[in-house]
């Protein structure tokens, strides 16, 4: 029987419709001889020609009607209730056809046949259509892992219809911890509430945990994933409405948690107004727009409704995938906005130069810049180079323009550094600063963040991908500790501070708490669905990954700073401060960048580094 439906559930589209359409003529031809033998009480009866007429013209119509309903579009296999409606519809107004052609051709066919023959044909058309689909759940669903759905509301059931007929993972319980929906049956599982988990995981033994629950407060989101965590299984979501809405994913899509889940604070919430302000309406030139900040940027200034974007990359793959993102965007929402993907490097300031005046630039994000550490202590030439003179470059070029608005990605590492990436920055901070006192025609503005939780050098990435392989999960201290931010989250500060109008400042974020890096790869571990391993005095636990420390990297700090000096005042926006801090003169600065321009092309690393030490950049090389 099984061999006979696999091959049946194998067969071609075309195969399937022939010999459902063959054995529904056959089922109503049985149901109408075996209903007048029933009324009759033999299977011995003869058949005259207006009997015969009256039951093809019965078949014929009940075949019909099936075809208008789309029987013979479902798939067996995945046919509901509706389906078993369409079957009583079709039957009931077959045997009214049958009692209309039994009176025209004057047929003999008994009053109490019509209702005999459509219980029998509910029966011979019904049955094998929910045998098979009820085989195939039985046989099939073997096959798939178990999986508890969280979350009994709108997402859940929907998620919980579209996994029971897919071929993945099998759901088999849905946890909430609303008490008025606990012993609802939703598709056949039951809804149980979330305190008994331990005794349902005992029972079933699932994979996986599916956060099926998009339409709460971050707040209520952040403690319910801090209770899961605790829990023995790797804990994974599915996409928010509004994702799905915009056709950006589907349903079934199982995900890590989102990045703001690993946070463990609500990201800050954007003024939409001064998102705005610079970009509506206005031409945009974003430097290193296919990084993992530059290409966050494209995405939020491209919903602002400017006139023209322009992707300048020095990377032609990273051109190409943000290109196709924007411009993909810009038709899905039919935006009135003109994308223009440039090659180039922020070095060569005629290229920069030529781009803003061709097409009118009126602001400019500049996020173009070497940001790993230890590559860049590695590549002191390279990372000033294009770090310091790169931004010089770019600024002249808006300088020289008539650009209106520049906006500098810094970071906190630019704060008292300890490496050369770090002291590159503040560099650069220094050389828009000292370019916003000699001239005013160009607002500049830098904006200091902390570390990007998912962007590339993230440890987030780093940790997913070392526990999947089975650990084990480096750390380079236990006490080591950064400020986190989400990408979305980053590029909307940028974009704000540089609306603020302050030439010349470098605004910060108030970012909250600090996360220790170890807390955060502990909780990693739980969500995914692991244990952590502690080796005590020689003696290893029971868990699946181990945490390692592997010591600080060259010009790595313990704890980050976002402020220089103490004199910190608050702006429009109530996260985002700005505090007055050392700068140079344009003719102070101009002086230094020669000489480091010299250093660089010879290749001086000692002289490099004694520029970065007596210039006010507050570098502070560990010995």
């Amino acid at each position: 029987m099984i061999r006979i439906l696999k091959s049946l559930f194998y067969a071609k589209r075309y195969n399937k419709r022939i010999i459902t359409i063959t054995y529904d003529i056959f089922a109503v031809a049985f149901s109408l001889y075996a209903a007048n033998a029933l009324r009759l009480g033999t299977w011995d009866f003869s058949l005259g020609i207006q009997e015969y007429a009256s039951i093809v013209l019965t078949t014929f119509i009940t075949i019909l009607v099936f075809a208008k309903l789309g029987m013979y579009r479902a798939i067996l296999r995945y046919i509901m209730l509706p389906a078993i409606g369409h079957i009583v519809l079709a039957v009931v107004s077959s045997a009214v056809i049958l009692a209309l052609s039994s009176f025209f051709f004057h047929s003999f066919v008994p009053r109490s046949v019509p209702m005999i023959y459509a219980l029998l044909a509910i029966v011979t058309l019904g049955a094998p259509r929910v045998l098979i689909k009820t085989v195939y759940y039985y046989y099939y669903r073997r096959k798939k892992p178990n999986v508890f759905v969280y979350g009994a509301g709108a997402t859940g059931r929907e998620l919980a219809y579209a996994l029971i007929h897919g071929q993945e993972y099998h759901p088999v319980v849905i946890l909430d911890d609303d008490k008025t929906k606990v012993g609802q049956i939703i598709f056949g599982l039951r809804v149980h509430h979330s305190s008994e988990f331990d005794r349902l995981q005992a029972l079933y033994e699932p994979v996986k945990l599916l956060m099926a629950i998009n339409n709460i407060k971050i707040g209520a989101r952040l403690r319910l994933l801090n209770k899961v965590q605790s829990w023995p299984i790797e804990v994974q979501s599915v996409p928010s409405v509004e994702d799905i809405a915009a056709g950006k994913a589907r349903l079934t899509e199982i995900r890590d948690l989102d990045i703001v889940d690993l946070l463990g604070r609500p990201p800050v919430e954007p003024n939409k107004a001064l998102i705005a302000k610079n970009i509506t309406d206005k031409s945009i030139l974003v430097t290193g727009a296919g990084g993992s900040i530059g290409s966050e940027m494209c995405r939020q200034i491209v919903l602002q409704g400017p006139k023209l974007i322009i992707l300048f990359e020095l990377n032609e793959h990273n051109l190409y995938q943000i290109e196709r993102e924007i411009s993909a965007t810009v038709k899905h929402r039919k935006l009135d906005c003109i994308v223009v993907s440039a090659l180039g490097s922020v070095q060569n300031k005629n290229r920069v130069k030529k781009l803003i005046e061709n097409f009118k630039i009126e602001t400019i994000y500049h996020a173009a810049a070497y940001k790993h550490v230890p590559i860049v202590e590695d590549n002191i030439v390279e990372g000033i180079r294009n770090n310091v003179f790169g931004t010089l470059m770019v600024a002249e070029a808006a300088i020289e323009s008539g650009v209106e608005n520049f906006t500098l990605i810094s970071t906190d590492k630019a704060v008292r550094p300890t490496n050369i990436m770090g002291a590159s920055k503040r560099m650069a901070e220094l050389v828009l600063q000292a370019l916003a006192d000699k001239q005013s025609s160009t607002t500049f503005t830098m904006v200091r963040f902390g570390n990007v939780l998912g962007s590339s050098g993230s440890v987030v990435p780093l940790f997913r991908e070392q526990i999947r392989k089975g650990g084990p999960v480096t750390v380079t201290h236990p006490d080591i500790i950064r400020y986190f931010m989400i990408i979305p989250e980053a590029a909307q500060l940028v974009i704000q501070a540089g609306a603020m109008g302050m030439n010349g400042q470098v605004f910060v974020l108030d970012m909250g708490q600090p996360v220790k890096i170890l807390d955060l790869a502990k909780r990693m571990i739980n969500l995914m669905g692991v244990t952590e391993k502690i080796t005590e005095q020689g003696i290893e636990s029971d868990g699946d990954i181990e945490i390692i420390f592997t010591g600080l990297r060259p010009g790595e700090k313990l704890y980050e700073e976002l402020l220089i000096g103490e004199n910190v005042e608050g702006t429009d926006h109530p996260k985002i401060m700005t505090a007055a801090e050392d700068k140079l003169s344009w003719n102070e600065m101009d002086i230094i960048l020669k000489e480091l321009d010299i250093c660089c092309h010879d290749y001086d690393y000692e002289c490099i580094k004694r520029i970065l030490l007596e210039a006010p950049t507050g570098y502070m090389p560990k010995i």
